[in-house]
């Protein structure tokens, strides 16, 4: 069977494109590999971008239970440092999101195959894409979007990860105290080797989330128990946040192998490379979501647009470049700010740190890549 769309991965990037294909009258299908959606290790921050793409699509995140996210904490050692947001954000699981997504999906008439695994993409010689599936049977059409997020394809991987970054996730219900403490406000915490953050979510839980250097990991006997008690005793504002606290999963969920500050250089003829196949940009910055809603929405007007990928990818890495490399910039200082001489100016500086890096980090709406007017 073949469709003029085919999208490998069913996330926000994917979920997205499909939805703004199908609305244009395309044929679509999407191949996700999870039968049902699930929580996914993401700090589920939404930017104002991300809200407002997300209502394009549809989706309504207060109607979903989004919590909405006013402030930023940054928080090291034994001290804190607070700032206003510069722009509306709320938080919401990717659970909930992705089942947003996925509904809104097959009502815009969108072929969904879910619990399906592909296993390889290559070009039949009638010169069409074949994805082949886990139980051998094939999809093809002229034009593919790779939206597998952090997950790379066979054949279609992204470089190595130099710091080899491991990222955790769990959900802990706090005490009645800590969650009105924590209020609604995103924290980031430093120590060395990392970082993570805290902020609530729907159902009046709070998501962790926290990446750190494998060789850091490794010291602490590559336990993600220690690693979180290490992070504890590296900063007391953690461990005041998740004392009595209780844990709302068995054990965190877990990801290895994040190429932070890669951007995709260049693709083939008719294969758009969307979301984390696209860029991941560092996570402390939340920008995850709104890039995948972004690079998707750029996609699709590139290719109604009849422009070819190689061309949009290109142009996408142009457009992306500085808000990346500022990230990776301000990631780095805050990893290396941990010292006792360095970091009482670091929480002195932060709100305004915090705003500019804020503002120049954003993908910004009229679209940081000058899009092509979109076809009917």
């Amino acid at each position: 069977m073949q469709d003029e769309v085919l999208i490998l991965g069913g996330g926000v990037a994917g979920c997205a494109a499909s939805i703004l294909l199908a609305r244009k009258g395309r044929g679509v299908t999407l191949i996700e590999r999870e039968p049902t959606p699930r929580h996914k290790v993401c700090g589920e921050f939404l930017s104002g971008e991300a809200l407002e793409d997300l209502h394009a699509l549809g989706i309504n995140a207060a109607s979903l239970g989004a919590v909405p996210i006013d402030s930023v904490r940054l928080a090291a050692a034994g001290r804190a440092a607070e700032a206003p947001l510069p722009f509306p954000a709320a938080s919401l699981t990717r659970k909930a999101l992705d089942t947003a997504l996925i509904a809104e999906a097959i009502a815009a008439g969108v072929r969904v195959e879910r619990g399906r695994s592909v296993q390889s993409l290559g070009r039949t010689t009638s010169n069409v894409w074949q994805a082949t599936l886990d139980d051998g049977t094939t999809c093809e059409a002229a034009t593919v979007f790779l939206a597998t997020g952090k997950h790379d394809l066979r054949g279609y991987t992204r470089p190595e990860d130099p710091e080899r970054w491991i990222a955790f996730k769990m959900y802990f219900r706090l005490t009645h105290a800590q969650a009105s403490e924590l209020g609604r406000a995103s924290e980031l915490m430093l120590y060395p080797g990392g970082y993570g953050g805290i902020q609530p979510v729907e159902g009046g839980i709070a998501n962790l989330c926290w990446v750190v250097q494998q060789r850091h990991l490794a010291r602490v006997g590559n336990r993600w128990e220690n690693s979180l008690a290490k992070m504890q005793r590296d900063c007391p504002h953690l461990a005041m946040r998740l004392a009595g606290a209780e844990p709302v999963l068995a054990k965190p969920i877990a990801i290895t192998h994040i190429p932070y500050g890669y951007i995709r250089r260049t693709t083939e003829n008719g294969l758009y490379c969307i979301g984390d196949q696209a860029a991941v940009i560092p996570s402390f910055t939340g920008d995850g979501i709104s890039i995948a809603l972004h690079t998707a929405r750029c996609g699709v007007a590139a290719y109604l647009a009849g422009e070819p990928a190689p061309i949009f990818q290109a142009r996408l890495r142009s457009a992306l470049r500085a808000q990346m490399r500022l990230a990776e910039f301000a990631a780095d200082g805050l990893n290396n700010s941990l010292s006792r001489a360095v970091l009482p100016f670091c929480l002195r500086v932060w709100p305004g740190v915090m705003r500019l890096t804020a503002r120049l980090t954003r993908v910004t709406q009229p679209a940081a890549v000058a899009q092509p007017a979109i076809a009917g």
